[in-house]
């Protein structure tokens, strides 16, 4: 799970990095994204939100973390 967590944050920031509407915003798009899909495939593969194993909903709950702090960055700064 640690391993495709930092896979996917790479490549988040490699896409957020070229966007268009800014850093900050792209970033937090994508990491809103990320959550919903990790959401998903937790659901969908029925993986216990509190089990003694990395999963699905912990790296939900990372990419949470992550977007909240993004998101108090991004309305800090006026564009």
């Amino acid at each position: 799970m640690l391993v495709r967590f930092f896979l996917r944050i790479n490549i988040l920031v490699f896409f957020a990095a070229f966007a268009s509407a800014g850093f900050a915003r792209a970033l937090a798009a994508l990491l809103w994204m990320s959550i919903i899909l990790c959401a998903v495939v937790g659901a969908m593969r029925r993986e216990q939100p509190f089990g003694a194993a990395l999963n699905h909903w912990d790296e939900t709950v990372a990419y949470a973390a992550l977007f909240a702090l993004v998101s108090s960055f991004n309305h800090a700064v006026p564009v």
